[in-house]
């Protein structure tokens, strides 16, 4: 049959062009030049990251191989190898029962074509086919002389005008080599899905850092850079410093099996974050370090690193299948262009953006000076738990320093100037139903109350000594604990004791005839809040039994009725803070946990909202990753106005595949401090036969987010970390599931779980510190899975189980949570 085919060559950069969609089987002939390098020949070649593709459109796909001779180790470069070509081949007849092997594609082929193979590249390959059919599934294969690669599949995307009844596809982020386990690939390589969104952290550059030395499983061994540099001194963690760095961070990944067999079955479409580059990156800058900080300017900066940048850069555009331009030729660092937008159909529209390469600096300088210790602030402070007054200031004088006619954004920006505009008119120009924003750092405001969140540690930490202070005064009103507490109650609320004793008795009178106790309390000299707190008190100790019960439901209504309410009143300056006023003082204000994501670049945030508001451009959902943690909430369009806002947009985050949890650095970051109450509660659990598990249970969510817990709830939170302790303890897996149930039955039968733990989830929950977000959980691994239709979308969670031992779960999920979105309606609703 004849084919026409063109294949241009632009160094690494290929082109094969199947028009009509046939091609003689096997042949080798095409109307375009071949590629003028020899032909690899023998038996002596290997694929040792097997084989990719992505960004998958209408008539086409970018395709992606490295190939190396078979005496050049896996992640090795083998520059004696020198120049060759390989060939290129696609059918579009079904070779499923061929995924996986390296087994000749059966069937009419498409593509038949030479491409080069360079040594200066790594020996990696992308080749771009187009001319393809829309909306096929189609399967290719390379060949290096006898050897060939495994078989992989692809499906084009439609037509950008047809009718689309359903697109399914997963979304996936952050999975460290170093940590955890990757079986979580496994099981996205069976779901039903047409293809695969990575929002960053393929690789990380770091080996060695206090987060990547958590277990991890035994088949992933230690990573050891060609190069690196220390982080500090000659010795400890190392970060990837050199182009042969980095593509030894894509190659070692890309040896395992299971991330192998993902690629193989699905396209991805692909963006990075930061750890492509640098942790907690702004363009060529790292902040490992505090960097510098000029007090009289207030201008702060950090090491820039631009040889380091673009080697980042280049090895990121050689490893990732993705349709992206990339200049190889300049000097800048800001040599490839990874912002895109991918069609599929009248349903929906990817809108791919980069959220580091152009971004300001972090609005608050890590080496700015810490008020209270004239230290530098360092990450803390500056990127995280960052006081929001502080920021909006900082983020302000940035904007009224930009000359007149100029971008105010300009240095308070995660897009840059060109990229915001770009998003702007592809989000305003989009005819799809569904506009789905590939974002790498989430959208939804995550805030704390500080004056709230002290205000309820310290009345929880009030309650143990009002309630002893109940019990001694019942011997003043002969036994009857429930006047105690009314006593403590008024005196507690300022009455003296005299006033306070008969009000009490007056109360416990007054309940017994029926009569208002308030009223009655009033008469004996109390006012008329304290006569209220008083009778509050009596009633909810004479609501229990046992004087020990007693005494504390009194104290709890005496800690959260009056000296919750009088430290949020009064802050440092209250009575009830004592001692440790002045170290609690700087956490009297409003805090940002998380300043790397957007709520650290808010103007540009309110402007990007803005625009969707004001245009009415609406089924705008961003697909997020980076915070190793779930959440599914809405964007509004200003959260500092009354009300907080108007939801504009919705946002799902993923948590990260492998690597540690955002409770995880939290808990750690707090460990020992006040503040760590708001966190975590450390638990011991004895088990019998086993040993004493020490847990540190989750807390943060419902700080953070969640309603008040029932028990059963309450228990459910600690069911992974309990199955991850008792893995670790030896318990074969077969066992886990049921010795994990009989662990929590025991668990929620002692009181310090079910009284005082669940109290204290409770009070935090209450809180109610970030209305807009509908789920959290915040100490989790997985990915998540989307069905998308003309009428609504459906976000499924999937949470992983931890390991085994050093060994990967043979059944990856735990659990899965959905969550709907309907058509024109910025909302999340929970499903299951």
């Amino acid at each position: 049959m004849n084919r026409r085919a063109f294949l241009r060559n632009t160094g690494f950069w290929t082109v094969s062009i199947a028009a009509g969609g046939l091609a003689a089987c096997g042949s080798d002939s095409s109307t375009a030049p071949a590629s003028p390098l020899a032909k690899a020949t023998g038996k002596n070649w290997q694929f040792p990251q097997s084989i990719a593709s992505g960004d998958p459109r209408p008539d086409g796909v970018m395709l992606w191989t490295r190939v190396t001779p078979t005496n050049v180790d896996a992640v090795a470069s083998a520059p004696e190898a020198g120049d060759f070509s390989i060939r290129v081949l696609v059918t579009a007849v079904d070779n499923t029962a061929k995924l996986g092997t390296s087994d000749a594609l059966a069937g009419q082929l498409v593509v038949d074509n030479t491409i080069p193979v360079f040594a200066r590249y790594d020996h990696s390959v992308r080749n771009k086919l187009t001319g393809l059919q829309a909306n096929t599934v189609y399967f290719y294969q390379f060949a290096a002389g006898d050897v060939r690669s495994r078989v992989g599949r692809f499906k084009t995307a439609p037509a950008k005008d047809a009718d689309v009844a359903e697109l399914k596809f997963a979304f996936i982020s952050c999975q460290d080599w170093s940590v955890n386990h990757w079986a979580g690939f496994e099981s996205l390589a069976q779901e039903d899905i047409d293809f695969v969104v990575h929002l960053g952290d393929y690789i990380y550059e770091t080996v060695g850092e206090a987060f990547q030395t958590g277990a991890v499983e035994a088949r992933h061994d230690a990573l050891v850079l060609p190069d690196g540099s220390f982080k500090s001194g000659n010795s400890g963690a190392k970060y990837a410093t050199t182009l042969a760095d980095y593509r030894y961070l894509y190659k070692k990944y890309r040896t395992d099996p299971r991330l192998q067999a993902l690629h193989e079955r699905l396209p991805f479409i692909a963006t990075w974050d930061d750890h492509e580059f640098s942790d907690d990156c702004w363009q060529d800058a790292e902040t490992y370090d505090n960097g510098s900080y000029d007090a009289t300017t207030g201008v702060g900066d950090n090491a820039h690193q631009s040889t380091r940048r673009r080697g980042a850069n280049q090895a990121w555009f050689e490893f990732m299948p993705a349709d992206v331009s990339y200049d190889g030729t300049t000097t800048s660092f800001k040599n490839v262009r990874i912002y895109r937008d991918l069609p599929f159909g009248k349903l929906a529209h990817f809108v791919v953006t980069d959220e580091r390469l152009y971004r300001a600096d972090h609005i608050v300088p890590e080496a700015a000076p810490n008020p209270a210790t004239g230290a530098a602030l360092g990450s803390v402070g500056s990127r995280y738990f960052v006081p929001a007054d502080v920021r909006e200031s900082i983020e302000a004088a940035k904007m009224r320093a930009v000359p007149s006619g100029g971008d105010t954004l300009a240095p308070v920006s995660i897009f840059g100037t060109t990229q915001r505009d770009w998003w702007k008119n592809t989000m305003s120009s989009s005819t799809a139903t569904w506009k789905l924003w590939c974002n790498e750092v989430s959208l939804l405001r995550m805030g704390l109350d500080g004056t709230a969140a002290v205000a309820t540690l310290l009345a929880l930490q009030s309650v143990s000594t009002v309630a002893g202070s109940i019990a001694g005064a019942a011997a003043s009103t002969s036994g009857n604990v429930a006047a105690a507490a009314a006593l403590v109650a008024a005196v507690t609320a300022g009455a003296d004791q005299a006033t306070a004793g008969a009000a009490a008795m007056a109360i416990a009178t007054a309940v017994a005839s029926s009569a208002d106790p308030v009223a009655a309390a009033v008469t004996k000299g109390l006012s008329a809040s304290q006569a209220t707190l008083a009778a509050a008190a009596y009633r909810a100790a004479a609501a229990v039994s046992g004087a020990t019960a007693q005494a504390g439901a009194g104290a709890q209504v005496i800690a959260f009725g009056y000296i919750k309410p009088d430290i949020i009143a009064k802050g440092a300056a209250s009575g009830f803070v004592g001692s440790v006023a002045a170290s609690l003082a700087p956490y009297f204000t409003r805090f940002l946990l998380n300043c790397d994501q957007w709520d650290g670049y808010n103007a540009e945030r309110k402007h990007l909202m803005a625009h969707l508001k004001d245009n009415g451009i609406r089924n705008v959902v961003a697909l997020t990753g980076d915070l190793h943690s779930f959440h599914a909430g809405t964007v509004n369009d200003d959260y500092d106005a009354t009300g907080t806002g108007t939801p504009v947009m919705v946002d799902f985050v993923t948590a990260g595949i492998s690597s540690d949890s955002w409770f995880k650095y939290f808990a750690d970051a707090t460990s020992g401090s006040l503040l760590s109450n708001l966190v975590f509660a450390p638990i011991s659990v004895p088990v019998d036969g086993i040993g004493t598990l020490d847990l540190r249970f989750n807390l943060f969510d419902f700080t953070l987010q969640r309603t008040a817990p029932t028990l059963d709830e309450l228990a459910e939170q600690v069911r992974l970390p309990v199955r991850r302790a008792l893995g670790a303890k030896g318990v074969s897996e077969a066992a886990l599931d049921a010795t994990t149930s009989a662990v929590l039955s025991a668990l929620k039968a002692t009181p310090a779980f079910s009284t005082s733990l669940l109290g204290l989830a409770g009070q935090l929950a209450s809180l109610n510190s970030n209305p807009w977000i509908r789920h959290m959980v915040s100490d989790a691994q997985g990915y998540a899975v989307v069905s998308l239709k003309p009428d609504g979308m459906r976000c499924s969670f999937r949470q992983l189980n931890p390991l085994v031992g050093n060994t990967a779960p043979s059944a990856p999920i735990a659990s899965t949570m959905a969550f709907a979105v309907a058509r024109d309606v910025a909302a999340v609703t929970r499903l299951s």
